[in-house]
């Protein structure tokens, strides 16, 4: 076969696979060295509450019996957990056919790359998380990045594009933290209705925040049914990460230029590309949405966010700014006019701390540190005293 043009788009390395080249190098350097502690990946480390992993492991002895074992799952999900879904995230916003579950939010970024077809003209904020890049580069779109910087808030002028447009918006955000307010996002539902565009709305880490005035669902503002799909994620609330949990919601007015449903082929693109998510799964999604699973969830969440305000405290103390850790696990931290990567050296060699180097979410990310509080409470506080203390 001949390899493909849009293949050839691509960085040579995705941006954690360039911190590992890195802090191998490091240990081959330094092989009895201090140990390194990483505020770099946006992994959970808390355990699943109990609520949850009993509810796995009942689910899983069922399986073992005549009564209790499932085969193929329905391709959009469990009918229970769709339902679950609309009223206890979406609180009927959504309804539960208007949802279907998937093995997460970079998979299913994938499978719309390939309902969109490519060649689409799709706006995306730099920084940014890079699969709206990649999964956009690989199907040959036209890609123009908006900077988000201090100067604008780290909220780009959404409403300066003209015509049809895909428009990837991710709040809370990752990387820099910024929640965008409900007037922001009412005014880029408004002119994207008004020019054509669809919104694709990344909800990762709307499990994070704090504020009841800060949306947590583009399907609170007015007008978003007609022009957005939305996609959220166990991952980052739950500790799913290793279980691929997530699921896309539109509406059934969601429509193409020419009329016809968007849904509907969305759901063809999953007939042809997901044999259903894993059975156990769900049935762990179902109760990280029940009462007792979201009482827990709320703790695990809250203990993440506690890791977020030590961090932003530690760099305040050094003189370095930083935003968000607020309503999101990550703190962007501004090391400038060092570069992102000597910072990011800076941190290994003196502190032993594996960080992200902001420009590795885009090029005006440059000269910034993405800090994840998603480590373990005593490796977090560890790294903290080296960098109060050194």
């Amino acid at each position: 076969m001949q390899r493909s043009s849009h293949i050839q788009r691509l960085a040579p390395n995705y941006i954690f696979a360039q911190i590992k080249i890195r802090v191998d190098a490091y240990l081959k350097e330094h092989p009895d060295g201090r140990k390194l502690i990483s505020l770099a990946l946006g992994d959970t480390t808390h355990p699943l509450p109990e609520s949850i992993s009993n509810e796995l492991s009942d689910a899983a002895l069922k399986l073992a019996t005549d009564a209790g074992y499932k085969g193929y799952n329905p391709l959009i999900g469990l009918d229970a957990f769709r339902a679950s879904i609309s009223e206890n995230i979406y609180h009927g916003l959504l309804a539960a056919d208007e949802i279907t579950i998937s093995d997460g939010i970079k998979p299913d970024l994938a499978r719309f790359a390939l309902l969109s077809g490519g060649k689409q003209r799709v706006a995306i904020q730099d920084p940014s998380y890079p699969v709206y890049l990649e999964t956009s580069q690989l199907v040959g779109d036209e890609v123009i990045l908006l900077p988000a910087t201090k100067e604008n808030g780290f909220f780009p002028d959404w409403c300066s594009l003209k015509g049809p447009h895909l428009l990837f918006l991710c709040s809370p955000n990752n990387p820099t933290g910024v929640a965008a307010t409900k007037q922001q996002l009412q005014k880029i539902v408004d002119h994207a209705r008004k020019e054509g565009m669809l919104i694709l709305f990344d909800a990762a880490y709307q499990a994070y925040v704090t504020d009841p005035s800060i949306p947590t669902s583009i399907f609170e503002i007015e007008g978003a049914k007609s022009c957005a799909i939305e996609w959220g994620s166990f991952s980052k609330s739950a500790g799913f990460s290793g279980l691929r949990l997530g699921w896309c919601a539109m509406s059934k007015e969601l429509r193409y230029s020419t009329g016809e449903s968007i849904l509907t082929d969305w759901k063809r693109v999953l007939h042809s590309s997901l044999n259903g998510v894993s059975y156990l799964s769900q049935i762990g999604g179902i109760k990280a949405l029940s009462e007792e699973g979201q009482r827990d969830l709320q703790q695990i969440v809250k203990g993440y966010l506690d890791n977020a305000r030590l961090i932003k405290e530690a760099l305040t103390k050094k003189g370095i700014q930083s935003y968000g850790g607020i309503h999101t696990p990550f703190i962007w931290a501004d090391f400038s006019p060092k570069t992102s990567w000597e910072a990011f050296d800076e941190l290994l060699t003196k502190y032993q701390i594996v960080t992200t180097p902001g420009v590795g979410f885009g090029s005006a990310g440059e000269g910034f540190i993405r800090f994840s509080a998603l480590g373990k409470p005593h490796d977090l506080l560890d790294a903290l005293h080296r960098l109060s203390t050194a």
